[in-house]
């Protein structure tokens, strides 16, 4: 065998195996097509296998070329239509321009029949679209060409309407194809608008027109032509009713007699497609509810003068949400009833909205204060933007809130009557005892709510007697959300509770806004404050839970001010009349033995607060205020659960009282501030060693003997006298001693390291004379000798000082 062939013979055999591998990758090829065809294809119709040797056929199959070439053909020649058309026209004569638009759109009208029969839908699709489109220009050449004169609009809905039966009729013939119909109701919305406009007609005609053509819309949803037909009229009506909507509200408000008609008509329509269009009924109805109060309040209005507007509109929305009462079940449908309900609802939420700012100003008003307190000048007048109708919205919104029932109906009432009386003030410009007396009324009838049976003391729901009924589901998507709404656990909602913290809340608001309103004269204070002692009192002793709490300070805070304005009457100095505020806190402290109520002792202390800041600029004024506080907190302190806070207090006070004492009497000696310290210190340590033997002496005496011994150690240190030093030292010995009898560490180290110091302090004058006598090289001599002494006898004191160490260690 030639193991090396010539150059030409090794290419041949090159260029054959090369061929030989081509030829196999392409079946390789045609066998991996054919396979993501039996893969990929529909059931029943899988390709058959190519033969070995055949080349892989092409990624684009022979119908999908078809329709793509059939598109673009078609695509091109709508193109040619319109560039001959509007580019052209003119180079033709009259039979030719007819000729060729004739054959133009008979062809690509006719095009989608022969595309269908050979199973071509989306080419048939766009060749139609394509055709439907030569029409409208058609329409267009032929005015331009046979009807130069005619009017734009008129012509225009007449050619709308034309083009809409055309279109009609086509998509009725070809019903393969789903492009036709959709159309033909898009262009029937434009004839009746348009002519309406072409005739002249103002915005009335025209709305009626649309509403006309909506209402036909409205009958092509109850029919069962296809999805795409319903979607379209349904879209279009809506478009057409909202447009025909705002123009009737539009005319409701300059010529209410024009636009009621035409809102009674959408009204009507939106009714009758409430039973069509059952997913949206609930919504539809909603829109009808609104359209119906703006028809028949319009002309109302106009009638009355303009503060009477809202009033007339809540009346309206008001007897339309009448009908959601069941009382109306078998009558009018379920979506229909709550679609008027909530449209009345929003009616009258906005009403109520509308009447908010009288009762903001009659609440908040009386803050507004331009002179001093007492001044007899009341708050400026009322401005005339709240009209006395106001206060009328409010009383029909309670009423209505009332009679609807039910636990948010009650509180819906509860809240609308309390705003209704904090507006009366403002919206009738009452006097000022009327208003001030309105604004306690608001308040008895708050708090009256808070003690009502069955609200006040119990803050926990009753439990539910059984499984409620489930309401009736709509149907659609709004069913499916009803469906997980309504079968949702409901948590049971105490009626009673709400309406008691609603009543608390309500009055000390009203209750703030009379006091602030009473500063203005002396005698309407003392009244006003007397009033709201009584009142806040009758809640905390019959409320409960926070109510009661909340009334109990109020209470207190109320009997305060009944002092302070006493003491200012009297003319009573700031000193004067902060003993007097410590009456509050010894009443509070007194009652609290029988009535227990955390925030009355709370408030009676801040009170009590208040009475010793305002004694802080007399000092002797303040030292007798600390001591009589500090006898409330001991007389607190009988109590077992006040006991070792109250005692602390009490002590506090106490020694706050007797160095503001001896300041006002001018002592400097510190022993005379430290000793009140330590002697009940010592006490209390004594106490607490016995109860505890296991308690350390530094945490039972430490504090008690440092109160005296280190400030007294700083004063002998620059006393000059011999007396302070003598005492010290014998108090320091003692204390030293006991600790040294007892086994205590406390004293003994405080004692000790005292007498140390003491002595130090009292021999430092004679060792500073030695230190001058002696010759100068002795001191040095004494220190080395010292140190030589020292560390020949180290280990023996570190064993000294180990032991001494021990010995501490082991005491108390």
């Amino acid at each position: 065998m030639d193991m090396n062939p010539p150059p030409v013979e090794e290419l041949r055999r090159v260029d054959a195996e090369l061929a030989r591998l081509d030829a196999r990758r392409a079946e390789l090829l045609a066998r991996r097509a054919w396979l993501l065809g039996v893969l990929y294809a529909p059931a029943g119709r899988a390709a058959a296998p190519p033969f070995p040797g055949v080349a892989a056929p092409a990624e684009t199959s022979p119908r999908g070329a078809q329709n793509v070439l059939l598109t673009l053909g078609g695509a091109l020649l709508a193109v040619a239509a319109l560039a001959f058309t509007l580019v052209s026209w003119g180079s033709m004569g009259i039979a030719g321009r007819s000729a060729v638009l004739l054959a133009v759109t008979s062809a690509a009208l006719a095009a989608p029949a022969v595309l269908l029969r050979r199973g071509l839908g989306s080419t048939a699709e766009a060749v139609g679209a394509l055709g439907l489109v030569l029409t409208v220009l058609d329409a267009y050449a032929l005015r331009r060409v046979a009807l130069p004169g005619t009017d734009g609009l008129g012509y225009t809905a007449a050619a709308a309407a034309v083009l809409a039966g055309v279109w009609g009729g086509y998509g009725g013939l070809l019903r393969g194809l789903r492009l036709p119909l959709p159309a033909a109701v898009v262009a029937a919305q434009l004839p009746l608008p348009l002519g309406a406009l072409a005739a002249g007609g103002g915005p009335a005609v025209v709305a009626w027109a649309a509403v006309l053509t909506a209402a036909a819309d409205v009958l092509v949803l109850g029919r069962p032509p296809r999805s795409e037909v319903r979607a379209t009229a349904g879209v279009s009506a809506g478009v057409l009713a909202a447009w025909a909507l705002l123009t009737g509200a539009g005319l409701s408000l300059t010529d209410p007699w024009t636009g009621a008609p035409l809102l009674l008509g959408c009204a009507a329509l939106c009714l009758y497609a409430a039973g069509a269009a059952r997913p949206a009924a609930s919504t539809l109805a909603t829109v009808a509810g609104l359209a119906l109060v703006a028809a028949v309040a319009g002309p109302a209005r106009a009638a009355l003068p303009a503060e009477w507007a809202v009033p007339v509109y809540v009346v309206c929305g008001l007897a339309l949400a009448a009908l959601w009462r069941p009382v109306h079940a078998g009558r009018i449908p379920e979506a229909v009833r709550g679609g008027f309900g909530l449209a009345g609802g929003v009616v009258a939420g906005l009403g109520v909205l509308w009447a908010l700012p009288p009762v903001l100003a009659g609440l908040l008003g009386p803050a507004d204060r331009s002179a001093g307190l007492w001044s007899g000048t009341h708050a400026a007048p009322v401005p005339a933007d709240y009209p006395a109708t106001a206060a009328l919205v409010l009383l029909l919104g309670a009423v209505a809130a009332a009679a609807a029932g039910g636990p948010w109906g009650r509180w819906g009432a509860v809240v609308l009557g309390w705003s209704l009386l904090m507006a009366l003030p403002v919206a009738l410009e009452l006097p000022y005892a009327a208003g001030i007396a309105v604004r306690l009324v608001a308040t008895a009838a708050a708090l009256g709510l808070a003690v009502r049976p069955g609200g006040p003391a119990h803050d926990r729901p009753e439990p539910a007697p059984g499984p409620a009924p489930v309401p009736e589901r709509p149907e659609g998507a709004w069913g499916a959300s009803w469906t997980a709404v309504t079968a949702a656990p409901v948590v049971p909602v105490a009626p009673g509770a709400l309406l008691a913290w609603t009543g608390s809340a309500a009055g000390t608001a009203s209750a703030v806004s009379a006091l602030l309103l009473a500063l203005d004269v002396r005698a309407a204070t003392f009244g006003v404050l007397g009033v709201l002692l009584a009142l806040f009192t009758a809640v905390a002793v019959l409320g409960g839970g926070a109510v009661r709490e909340t009334a109990a300070g109020a209470a207190v805070l109320a009997a305060a001010g009944l002092v302070g304005a006493g003491a200012a009457t009297a003319g009573l100095s700031g000193a004067a009349a902060g003993l007097a505020l410590l009456i509050v806190p010894a009443a509070t402290a007194a009652l609290a033995v029988r009535v227990r109520s955390v925030a009355a002792e709370v408030t009676g202390a801040t009170v009590g607060a208040l009475a010793l800041a305002l004694t802080v600029p007399r000092p002797a004024a303040l030292a007798l205020a600390l001591a009589l506080g500090g006898v409330i907190a001991a007389a607190t302190a009988l109590r077992a659960e006040r006991r070792r806070a109250a005692s602390w207090t009490a002590g506090a006070l106490f020694l706050a009282a007797a160095w503001v004492r001896l300041a006002v009497w001018g002592v400097t000696v510190p022993e005379a501030y430290t000793l009140p310290v330590t002697v009940p210190a010592l006490v209390v340590g004594l106490l607490r060693r016995r109860r505890d033997p296991a308690a350390s002496s530094w945490a039972a005496y430490g504090p008690g003997l440092a109160a005296t011994l280190v400030p007294s150690l700083a004063a002998v240190w620059s006393d000059p006298h011999w007396t302070r030093p003598l005492l010290l030292g014998t108090g320091a010995l003692a204390v030293t001693l006991l600790g040294a009898r007892f086994r205590l560490q406390a004293p003994l180290v405080l004692g000790g390291a005292a007498l140390v110091l003491v002595a130090a302090h009292e021999l430092a004058p004679y060792v500073v004379q030695l230190v001058g006598a002696l010759p100068r090289w002795l001191p040095p001599a004494a220190a080395g000798l010292l140190l030589l002494a020292v560390g020949a006898t180290y280990e023996r004191r570190l064993r000294e000082a180990r032991a001494l160490r021990g010995r501490l260690a082991r005491m108390r």
